[in-house]
């Protein structure tokens, strides 16, 4: 049996991808989790194979999650399962060790090619995110400005545009506030802002965040 593990904030969500795996022969759901924080603590406990991760979280978010699961060297396994499609997601994530990178509507059948796949050392890529990687090695710039983050400006510039306080961020990436201060200023300087509210606005405008849950207008 693959024992996998879901993580994802909405509950009917990961409902109904429950009751999609239930159709599945040889896979056993060993839990979930609504948080990356929760992922990171449950996993290290009940150690599944695999771990179908949402990137959009609040918290950490999924993107760090992935990176300290895939770090325990307990030979667990990361696929992606979101809405985000466009750059930079895929590449950030893929960087922070997951093996696979799949959107919400898949199918059951690529589904379970993609936790075969993976379970055996293989990457996966849904055939948009595939496209996507592939359309933008060949350009001369990225299409999102974000692209040019590292992967810890892109979980702090994340947190920050989901209105996480300094003093928060420092926790729970185990950084201290200085630090995340000069990552902010950094990211300002890199995507030529000057203030946290005109870093949501970009990240709002490039699809990065929805504006409703920030409390944004397009």
């Amino acid at each position: 049996m693959i024992r996998v593990f879901l993580v994802d904030d909405h509950r009917l969500f990961r409902v109904a991808l429950r009751r999609l795996l239930d159709t599945l022969k040889g896979i056993q759901i060993v839990g979930e989790a609504d948080s990356g924080e929760s992922a990171v603590s449950q996993v290290r406990e009940l150690r599944p194979n695999i771990v179908l991760m949402d990137i959009c979280m609040p918290g950490i978010g999924g993107i760090e999650a992935t990176r300290r699961i895939t770090r325990m060297e307990l030979d667990i396994k990361v696929i992606a399962v979101t809405a985000c499609e466009e750059n930079p997601f895929p590449v950030q994530v893929l960087r922070a060790g997951a093996l696979g990178y799949l959107t919400k509507g898949i199918a059951a059948d690529e589904l379970s090619t993609a936790i075969r796949r993976v379970f055996l050392g293989k990457r996966y890529l849904s055939t948009e995110i595939a496209q996507e990687l592939a359309v933008n090695a060949f350009e001369d710039s990225p299409d999102s400005p974000f692209a040019q983050l590292s992967s810890r400006e892109m979980q702090v510039m994340m947190m920050v545009v989901s209105c996480q306080k300094v003093n928060d961020i420092s926790s729970d990436l185990h950084l201290s506030p200085k630090t995340v201060n000069s990552y902010r200023y950094r990211i300002f300087e890199k995507l030529n802002v000057s203030s946290d509210v005109e870093l949501a606005l970009m990240a709002v405008r490039h699809g990065m965040i929805g504006a409703q849950a920030n409390g944004f207008a397009r």
